[in-house]
């Protein structure tokens, strides 16, 4: 009895010890965790971002269900890029999706090991993230947005828009990687078309409406502004001031011919979103980022709002109106 009473104490005990390990194993792996880093607040790209979720949706990822996504916004104010950059790291994240060159150059600077993916760069080979398009070579990979290439046609557009354009102000941001490459390929295009051309820098959102009456005074006959987080979420304000100046305008993206603008030309960022979970979905299965080779955009969207046309006295050609992939009218 003694000998079975013990063995059934060992018994207990051999149970008891099992018992966490049992529990340890039962406990469901943590779900994946993916950084979103972004200059803008998220309502001014909120579109861009479903388009990114339909990407991974339609890849089974669902948010919340199986994988986790940490989104940190500097809500315009560039300088707070960084250290959001550096909480991303902190956290551990499985990699970084950086939306525009600054929240790239940003997590460059945060981390040379963490898998960094841009939803979209103007010019990724340029600004120094990747080596080359087919061979990154580092820690970053994406999407291209051609912009030194879709910058020159902008002022081309713009040309046709105002068949005596002879001076036109360039609204960019020093701060931005990319800037000094855009005004030197539209310095290039204004040779060849005899514009001359007037540089604003809009650092600040009260440097919107200084630089609107630095291209009155300067007699600008047109507006081209390049890609700048700083405009892109004053959007609404940049529409209205062109309209209040009477100065057509040309824009980088769909969504200012949306709320007012005239025109613009440029990459579908829907698109490019979109296309940005195939590369979350490639490095979460362990594909390193130096294999995958940089894409570039395959479409292109010109918009016009013909009534922001006729509030300033412009009247806008069949054959421009024709070439238009979205008309406002």
């Amino acid at each position: 009895m003694w000998c079975s009473a013990l063995g059934g104490i060992v018994a207990l005990l051999l149970n008891l010890l099992a018992m966490p390990l049992t529990a340890t194993a039962q406990q469901p792996a943590p779900l994946p965790r993916i950084g979103y880093l972004s200059a803008t607040p998220p309502a001014a790209n909120a579109g861009r971002l479903e388009a990114f979720r339909q990407g991974l949706r339609a890849l089974k990822y669902v948010e919340g269900h199986n994988i986790v996504i940490e989104s940190r916004y500097a809500e315009g104010q560039l300088e707070r890029l960084p250290e959001l950059a550096a909480e991303l790291v902190r956290l551990q994240v499985a990699l970084i999706v950086s939306g525009g060159p600054a929240a790239t150059r940003a997590a460059q600077t945060a981390t040379a090991t963490l898998p960094i993916v841009m939803a979209f760069d103007t010019d990724p080979v340029g600004n120094g993230f990747v080596a080359s398009l087919a061979r990154p070579g580092g820690n970053i990979t994406g999407l291209s947005a051609l912009s030194p290439e879709i910058s020159s046609k902008q002022l081309e557009l713009l040309h046709e828009l105002v068949p005596q354009l002879s001076r036109v102000a360039i609204f960019g941001n020093s701060t931005e990687p990319d800037n000094a490459t855009l005004v030197r390929e539209i310095e290039r295009a204004a040779g060849a078309l005899g514009v001359q051309l007037q540089y604003c820098d809009i650092l600040a959102i009260k440097d919107i409406a200084t630089a609107f009456r630095a291209a009155i005074e300067g007699r600008a006959d047109a507006v081209l502004v390049l890609s700048n987080p700083m405009t892109n979420f004053q959007r609404k304000q940049m529409a209205a001031l062109a309209i209040e100046s009477r100065l057509p305008a040309i824009y980088w993206a769909t969504e200012f011919v949306e709320v007012g603008g005239l025109m613009s030309y440029g990459v579908s960022f829907l698109d490019l979103y979109r296309r940005t979970a195939t590369y979350v979905d490639k490095v979460l299965k362990g594909t390193k980022p130096a294999d995958l080779p940089v894409e570039q955009p395959i479409k292109f969207e010109l918009a016009i709002n013909v009534q922001a046309a006729n509030q300033i006295g412009l009247t806008i050609s069949p054959t421009l109106l024709f070439q238009a992939d979205k008309v406002i009218k």
